[in-house]
């Protein structure tokens, strides 16, 4: 069973999820919060799988809370999927650097709402279109990052594994990058753990920041 926290001031968002979830038979709702320092309060306390996120609440948003929450995980570490009504929210940029591993718009149908926490509970990433569009224009904007040790960690990935990082960060799969490289799926899949291992990166929303921060790929590359 993926345990699952609803962090949403909307208490009929939380109650529509918590009925979705409800009528799946891989899912359970151990707890719902109303703003995001009850989220980070629950989340030590319930240490769920998944925690679904709104990213405007009270007293503290989704951003800081996804921050605190991740800093402090330790073992078993639990995910982050933002759910957001705004594909243009300026915060989602921040709240993927914070480490959140997915990203979902509200008005998603509830069979793409339950895939994505499926997917990110699973440890892969996930981005709505139309949020990875908002996060390409905002990498646009932002010249690649002087970050020394970044470069210096960089440096310790083989040319195959940078090749395998650019291809993340445009998006391909595991098994589309196996296909294009000729490689198996096991073979493409080991990679990437090591280039997460290597760089100290939870998961491929943070290889995506970090390529196009550092410029190992630029904005409409191909």
């Amino acid at each position: 069973m993926i345990r699952i926290l609803i962090a949403d001031d909307q208490p009929l968002v939380r109650t529509g999820l918590t009925t979705l979830m409800a009528h799946t038979n891989d899912m359970e709702c151990v707890g719902e919060a109303a703003d995001g320092a009850e989220a980070v309060e629950l989340a030590g306390r319930l240490e769920p799988d998944v925690i679904v996120m709104d990213l405007r609440m009270p007293l503290l948003d989704g951003v800081e809370a996804t921050r605190r929450i991740l800093a402090r995980s330790s073992g078993a570490e639990v995910r982050v999927l933002v759910l957001t009504t705004f594909d243009t929210d300026e915060n989602v940029y921040d709240a993927l650097r914070s480490g959140a591993s997915g990203f979902l718009l509200k008005d998603a149908s509830p069979e793409a709402i339950l895939e994505a926490i499926r997917v990110v509970a699973a440890g892969d990433a996930l981005l709505h279109p139309a949020v990875t569009r908002r996060l390409i224009n905002e990498f646009a904007r932002r010249p690649p990052a002087a970050d020394e040790r970044t470069a210096e960690t960089l440096q310790q990935l083989t040319e195959r594994e940078r090749e395998i990082l650019r291809l993340v960060a445009q998006g391909l799969s595991n098994a589309e990058i196996a296909d294009r490289e000729v490689l198996s799926y096991a073979t493409v899949k080991t990679h990437v753990s090591r280039i997460l291992t290597k760089l100290g990166l939870r998961d491929r929303a943070q290889l995506v920041v970090l390529a196009y921060e550092t410029g190992v790929v630029t904005p409409g590359a191909g």
